[in-house]
C-alpha cells in the first residue's frame, strides 16, 4: 500500500544535488559523516532547539535520514518514507509486503529512485516522487522462507540487507549479510535504472578464486563460511574503487572445522568499481574464533605522510585498534606488527594477530575487574575458548558498528563504543553450536560506554569520555566544520560536544534511545540537524521551539535473567539445551545447566530438582534462605516455597550455574 500527498505527484526533483544536502546515509561516498555547514557552532549551540518531530508509531528505526533537494528519505519499521525536510510533513509512505530488516540503516537516492534492502535480501527501487515500486531484485540465493523463526525481524530466509546501499555513476551497490545463518556474504552492484545485476563479489571465495586456498581443502566449510557485509560500501571514484569491511567466519566459535586464515572474513576489501574484480585486501583478524565482526563502517581521509597527501582509509577493529591504510593498495601507512597470541591446537588458532605499532587501544583489552561475579574467568582479547572452559567471559567488543566520523578540522576520528561488552561464551563439542547471548549472569555489571577522538597521524587518543551506557551499536558520531560533534545516548539525550575536548555543550531529551546517526543539511538559509530516537524523528535548528519529551526509563546498568519463566515445579540439573537456531537448531548437553532456567510457581508449592548430569550438583539460594543440599547423579531433592518473591539460586560447586524461582 502506498499513501502520498497530491502535492508529491506534482513535485519534480531537480537532478543536481546541493552541497547543503545530506545525499548519502554516511554523508559522502567515503563515510566521513562530516558536514561543512557552520551556522550552528559552539558559540550559539545553546540556542539550538527542536524545529519539528515526527512520530513513527510502533515503527522503530536506526536509519540516518537522507536529504536531497529539501526532501528527506528513510526507513522506519517495515516501511519507507519521504518527508518535507523543513517541516516534517509526510509526502509519501511505502508499505511493502516484505519490509526492511530491523537492523536496516537507511536508503540511497539516485536516478530519480530511492533504494532500500529487505529482510529477504531483495534490493528495491521506488520512484522518489511517489513511492511506487519500480523494480525489485534478489541479490542473494533462492532460499525458503523461515516462517515463525524467532529472528525473522532481522531475516526471513537467513540472508538480509542491513545497511543503506550506495548509489554512484548509474550503479547501486549493496552488501548482503547472513553469514551467521550459514550464507556467504557478498557485495552486489546493480544497474540503478533496471535492477539488473552488474557484478557480484563473494566475501568467502569459491574454488579457483583468490583466497579460497585459506579454507580447508578437505571439507566444504567455505560454502557456509559467513563473511556478512554489515555496513555500506564506500566508493572512491578517482581510484575507481569500492571499499567495504567483512564480518566473521562461520561457525563462529568453531575454528576446528575451518583451518586457515579464512579470507576474506574480518577484512577490508577493495574492488574495481566497474567490474567488481578484486584489487586488494587487508585482514584484521586471522582465523577468527571470537565472532570479531568488522562492522564499523570504514572511513576515507587524506593522510599527510612526509609532506605528501596519501589517499587513506581508517578501519576500526572490534577490539578498538584503528588501522590506517593506503587505499590505493591496502598497505598500512604506519608500521603494523604480527604479535604472538595464545594458542589452542584443537581450534587451529593462528599464531599471530596484527597490531598497529604505538597505537592506543579504544577500550579495555580484558574483561574489567568487578564486572562479573566470582566463579567466572575473566578473559582477554584473543584467548581461545574451548568446551573445557564452561565459565569463560570474553571481551567481545569495544567498537562494533556505531559509525565513526572523520573531523577535517582537527584531523581526528570520533568513535563511540563500549568498554569491553563481556560475553559468557559457552563452547560445546558441536562446532556449530552458537549462542551470542547465552544465559544471563545475575549481577553482571554492564561495562558502560566510551567515546573518544583518535589523532589520524599518531593513532593516539586525544580525549575520551566514559559514559554509563553501552554504545557499540548506537548513533556514533557526526561532525561539523564549526567544531561540533552530534551524538545520541541510550538514555534519550541528543548531544552536541566540542570536537577538540569532548565536552558536552548542549543536550536535548528526545524521549527514547537516540539510536540513529545524525544528518546535517540546510534549507532556505537555516541549518538543520536530524536524528532518530527509536520511533521519533527529530529535526533541530537555531531557535527551535518544540519542547523536549519526558525522559524514558534509564537503561539497565546490570544484567539479570532474561527469557520466559515456565510454569512448572520440576527442574533438571544437567540438561540438553538449544542454541540460537541460526542455520538450524542445534542441541548440546550442558552439565551445568538448570532447565528450565526460570520457573514460576505459587506460594506453598514444592519444587523438585532432579540431577540428570554426571556429577553432583546443588541448588542454593543466593540469599542463603534455602538449599537442596548436594544432589548425586540420578537423584532428586525438593524445596517448599511458602512466601512470594524472586529467588535466584546457583550451584555452589559450579558457581556459574544459575536459576530463578518466581513465587507468586
Amino acid at each position: 500500500m502506498i499513501r502520498f500527498l497530491i502535492m508529491a505527484l506534482l513535485y519534480v526533483l531537480p537532478t543536481h544535488v546541493s552541497a547543503n544536502d545530506w545525499p548519502i546515509a554516511a554523508g559522502d561516498l567515503g563515510s566521513q559523516r562530516h558536514s561543512p555547514l557552520t551556522q550552528i557552532s559552539p558559540k550559539n549551540v545553546d540556542d539550538l532547539g527542536a524545529a519539528w518531530v515526527h512520530k513513527f508509531d510502533g515503527m522503530p528505526s536506526r536509519a540516518t535520514p537522507v536529504v536531497v533537494n529539501d526532501r528527506m528519505f528513510l526507513t522506519a519499521g517495515s516501511r519507507v518514507f519521504s518527508l518535507d525536510a523543513k517541516t516534517g510533513g509526510i509526502l509519501w509512505e511505502h508499505s511493502p509486503k516484505v519490509g526492511p530488516s530491523a537492523l536496516f540503516k537507511g536508503v540511497a537516492v539516485g536516478e530519480g529512485l530511492v533504494f532500500y534492502g529487505t529482510v529477504d535480501a531483495h534490493l528495491v527501487a521506488l520512484d522518489e516522487n511517489t513511492g511506487k515500486q519500480r523494480w525489485s531484485t534478489l541479490i542473494g540465493d533462492e532460499l525458503p522462507d523461515r516462517a515463525a523463526h524467532p529472528l525473522e525481524y532481522i531475516t526471513t530466509t537467513g540472508q538480509t540487507i542491513t545497511a543503506a546501499p550506495t548509489y554512484v555513476d548509474g550503479l547501486v551497490i549493496s552488501g548482503m549479510s547472513g553469514g551467521d545463518w550459514g550464507v556467504r556474504g557478498r557485495v552486489v552492484a546493480l544497474d540503478a535504472k533496471t535492477g539488473k545485476i552488474a557484478w557480484t563479489f563473494f566475501a568467502v571465495p569459491g574454488p579457483g578464486e583468490k583466497g579460497h586456498e585459506t579454507w580447508p581443502a578437505y571439507n566444504d566449510s567455505w560454502k557456509r563460511g559467513g563473511g556478512a557485509v554489515w555496513s555500506t560500501p564506500n566508493v572512491d571514484t578517482d581510484l575507481n574503487l569500492v571499499v567495504f569491511v567483512v564480518g566473521n567466519p562461520v561457525p563462529q566459535w568453531g575454528g576446528e572445522v575451518r583451518e586457515g586464515e579464512n579470507l576474506f572474513t574480518d577484512s577490508v576489501v577493495a574492488l574495481d568499481l566497474e567490474t567488481g574484480d578484486y584489487r586488494w585486501h587487508y585482514q584484521l583478524v586471522h582465523h577468527d574464533i571470537w565472532e570479531a565482526d568488522i562492522g564499523t563502517p570504514p572511513v576515507f581521509y587524506e593522510a599527510k605522510i612526509g609532506g605528501e597527501t596519501v589517499p587513506a582509509v581508517g578501519v576500526m577493529r572490534t577490539d578498538g585498534y584503528l588501522f590506517l591504510l593506503d587505499r590505493t593498495n591496502g598497505k598500512p601507512i604506519y608500521p603494523v606488527e604480527e604479535r604472538p597470541v595464545p594458542q589452542n591446537e584443537r581450534l587451529k588458532t593462528h599464531p599471530t594477530q596484527p597490531f598497529p605499532v604505538g597505537a592506543d587501544q579504544f577500550g579495555p583489552n580484558c574483561v574489567k575487574e568487578g564486572v562479573v561475579p566470582e566463579g567466572f574467568v575473566r578473559l582477554c582479547t584473543y584467548e581461545p575458548v574451548d568446551y573445557d572452559l564452561p565459565n569463560g567471559v570474553y571481551p567481545l567488543m569495544n567498537a562494533r558498528s556505531s559509525p565513526m566520523s572523520y573531523d577535517k578540522t582537527t584531523h581526528t576520528f570520533i568513535i563511540a563504543g563500549t568498554q569491553g561488552w563481556p560475553l559468557w561464551i559457552r563452547r560445546f563439542q558441536d562446532p556449530g553450536f552458537f549462542q551470542l547471548i547465552s544465559a544471563a549472569i545475575p549481577g553482571q555489571k554492564l561495562s558502560g560506554g566510551l567515546m573518544a577522538a583518535i589523532d589520524a597521524e599518531s593513532n593516539k587518543i586525544v580525549w575520551q569520555n566514559k559514559t554509563p551506557y553501552d554504545m557499540h551499536n548506537g548513533s556514533g558520531a557526526t561532525t561539523t566544520s564549526s567544531g561540533l560533534i552530534f551524538h545520541g545516548e541510550p538514555d534519550g539525550q541528543f548531544q552536541a560536544l566540542d570536537t577538540k575536548t569532548g565536552q558536552v555543550l548542549w543536550q536535548f531529551q528526545t524521549g527514547a534511545n537516540a539510536t540513529g546517526p545524525a544528518s546535517i543539511y540546510e534549507i532556505d538559509g537555516e541549518q538543520f540537524i536530524a536524528t532518530i530516537s527509536t520511533t521519533n524523528l527529530w529535526a533541530f535548528k537555531l531557535g527551535g521551539t518544540v519542547e523536549p519529551y519526558p525522559a524514558p526509563k534509564p537503561p539497565a546498568l546490570e544484567r539479570g535473567f532474561s527469557g520466559r519463566a515456565i510454569p512448572t515445579n520440576k527442574v533438571t540439573m544437567g540438561a540438553t539445551i538449544e542454541d540460537m537456531g541460526l542455520e538450524k537448531v542445534r542441541l548440546a548437553f550442558d552439565e551445568h545447566a538448570f532447565s528450565p532456567a526460570r520457573i514460576r510457581i505459587s506460594a506453598g508449592d514444592k519444587v523438585t530438582w532432579t540431577n540428570s548430569g554426571t556429577s553432583p550438583h546443588v541448588a542454593a539460594a543466593m540469599d542463603g534462605s534455602w538449599t537442596t543440599g548436594k544432589v548425586p547423579p540420578g537423584e532428586s531433592a525438593t524445596v517448599k516455597f511458602e512466601r512470594p518473591g524472586r529467588f535466584t539460586y546457583y550451584c555452589d560447586d559450579h558457581p556459574w550455574s544459575f536459576g530463578e524461582v518466581i513465587v507468586q
